[in-house]
This record gives structure tokens, C-alpha cells and sequence, in this order.
């Protein structure tokens, strides 16, 4: 058993995998036509870093009920871990592509931690190792 797919709404498609792959270094696994529940075109975006078995797919939102969830997926809390072997390449890197960090890189017992938002404003910490 294993969790394959999470859901991240977005306000549209493009620039969010644009997001994803530019700016953390994602793979593009999907990105097909599909339809909703009613019959209502959309597409199948799921996007993974690589190596990895879990993916997120990228979930338009779909109608004013959904638009809410834009950037508050978790109630602005921290919900989504990005770990890395090369913490200050990593952050470096992700700076460079312009990804917004709301926290200085520190320290903590389970490792480097730095705070970035999603291109939606969601909340995730990008993870190094433990230093000794």
C-alpha cells in the first residue's frame, strides 16, 4: 500500500506545472484531457519529483465553492514536505527560479528546514538532512 496522489487546487493548469517543473524541479507525468463528474471538460494534471512514487495532481478549481481553497489547502499551515539531499543547492536553486521563501533556512533537530509558498500560496518546507 501506498499513497499515490494528493490534490492541490489551483486557479489554472499552465502555470501551475509551470511551477512545479520550472521552479522545484518536478516531472510532468500527466497532462491529459478528462471530464468532470457532470461531463464538464478538464484535464488530468499530475506532477512528481523525481524518483518519487507519490505525485500531486493539479486540480483546477471548479466553481466559487472550490475558489477558496487556493492557497489555503490546510488552513495556512505548513502541509507539504519537500525533502533534498543538497539543502543550500537546492534553495539556492529554487531562489534563482524566483520561488517566494517566508522563512530564512535554520536549523532543527530533524533537519534544515526553510519555509516557501506554491504558486497558489500554499505553505511547504523544503527539508535537508540533519547536520551534525
Amino acid at each position: 500500500m501506498h499513497l499515490e496522489l494528493i490534490t492541490i487546487v489551483v486557479a489554472d493548469y499552465d502555470p501551475a506545472i509551470d511551477f512545479f517543473v520550472t521552479a522545484l524541479g518536478f516531472e510532468l507525468i500527466e497532462d491529459s484531457p478528462a471530464h468532470t463528474n457532470d461531463g464538464r471538460p478538464k484535464r488530468w494534471v499530475v506532477v512528481r519529483p523525481p524518483a518519487a512514487t507519490t505525485g500531486i495532481l493539479l486540480a483546477r478549481a471548479d466553481g466559487p465553492h472550490q475558489l477558496p481553497a487556493i492557497g489555503n489547502q490546510v488552513a495556512g499551515r505548513v502541509g507539504f514536505f519537500l525533502r533534498v539531499d543538497d539543502f543550500a543547492a537546492e534553495h539556492q536553486r529554487m531562489l534563482s527560479a524566483g520561488v517566494q521563501f517566508v522563512s530564512q533556512p535554520r536549523t532543527e533537530p530533524y533537519g534544515q528546514v526553510a519555509v516557501f509558498l506554491d504558486i497558489s500560496g500554499n505553505r511547504w518546507d523544503l527539508l535537508g538532512p540533519a547536520t551534525p
